[in-house]
């Protein structure tokens, strides 16, 4: 995201338009049911000071933005469309949409609520400009109107979505933006970047509930760095690619890590504190458990060298820990000159 910020000074240019309002009253509901300058309130809250009734603060709401519309509409207030104009030229560098909160970043430097609902309230009144309010699948958004309505929005991010739930496992931005039919990638990232059911991680998208794009806690951390490291870890080197990670939170401890490495039922110990993760074929058990494993499915006897070689496949141990179990375990029978079976 560009960090550029402009000199806009939203609270300036709310205030200009708000002069535009003849009736204090209707300038101070506008102001509170945006939030302008302290938190919002709702029509009760609004009716209750002023005296009126919830209804007829709705009603003096629609007709006061309705009326700050058409003038703008008109090229009557000029703060729009300076405002406007700024909004476009940051949209076009990310993909013409955008977060709220991201664009209040990118504007004034600062995310704060206040800032946020003010920039909301401006583009309320731009007329080439979509606002996307907040609702249980989408973050507040701002988008440039000849690009996208809300629908136009609501039926894209469905299809990324879409395309990301057919992977089933997380990608790249093009690869999903091919998927969803979309030709333009840095839009498609911007819209994935609006959606409540989508997070990403080092370059790779999919749904909120992939703890390889979204990890919540330790655990879900520890997952994703055996993921990316593609094999075996041991308990140190996790904690220390933790460390080193881009993860929001990843000030833990080494001793933190360990315990949730044996709590976990994803992780497998194969090793002296060296950890692999199940889905890569690894079980839980001793060398002696994943001896008889390998015995049970060969269903038939089976050379030391080839019991070996197919142990090591799930466990990081030396070959003599093999054969001392082998040798050792009352549940291995020797049937032939080095070659063994399950005694039972």
């Amino acid at each position: 995201m560009p960090s550029l910020k402009t000199d806009l000074s939203t609270e300036k240019l709310v205030n200009n338009v708000l002069a535009t309002i003849d009736r204090e009253r209707e300038r101070e509901i506008v102001s509170k049911r945006f939030g302008l300058f302290d938190r919002k309130e709702t029509l009760e809250q609004i009716g209750e000071t002023l005296g009126i009734t919830r209804e007829r603060v709705r009603q003096l709401e629609k007709s006061v933005v309705g009326r700050l519309k058409q003038n703008a509409e008109q090229g009557k207030l000029s703060q729009i469309s300076s405002f406007e104009k700024t909004i476009l030229e940051k949209l076009s560098s990310v993909g013409q949409i955008a977060k709220t909160v991201n664009l209040a970043e990118m504007l004034v430097g600062n995310q704060n609520r206040e800032e946020q609902s003010r920039i909301t309230f401006l583009a309320e009144l731009s007329p080439n400009l979509t606002v996307l309010s907040e609702d249980d699948n989408f973050y507040p958004a701002i988008a440039n109107k000849s690009v996208f309505d809300e629908g136009s929005v609501k039926t894209n991010v469905d299809k990324i979505i879409g395309a990301i739930t057919k992977f089933a496992v997380p990608k790249d931005i093009a690869t999903i933006a091919k998927s969803a039919g979309i030709k333009d990638v840095q839009q498609t990232q911007a819209l994935a970047g609006i959606s409540k059911q989508l997070a990403s991680f080092n370059g790779q998208w999919g749904l909120v509930k992939w703890p390889e794009v979204n990890p919540k806690n330790i655990r879900d951390k520890i997952y994703v760095i055996l993921k990316e490291n593609g094999k075996h870890m041991h308990f140190n080197e996790i904690a220390s690619a933790i460390k080193q990670s881009d993860f929001k939170r990843k000030d833990v401890t080494t001793q933190a890590i360990h315990n949730e490495l044996i709590k976990d039922k994803r992780f497998v110990l194969i090793g002296r504190g060296i950890y692999a993760l199940k889905e890569w074929g690894y079980q839980n058990g001793t060398v002696a458990d994943v001896i008889a494993n390998v015995l049970r499915e060969a269903k038939q006897p089976l050379h030391r060298d080839e019991i070996v070689k197919r142990v090591l496949k799930s466990r990081f141990v030396k070959e003599t820990t093999i054969l001392l179990n082998l040798q050792g375990k009352p549940q291995f029978k020797r049937v032939a000159k080095a070659t063994y079976e399950l005694s039972e």
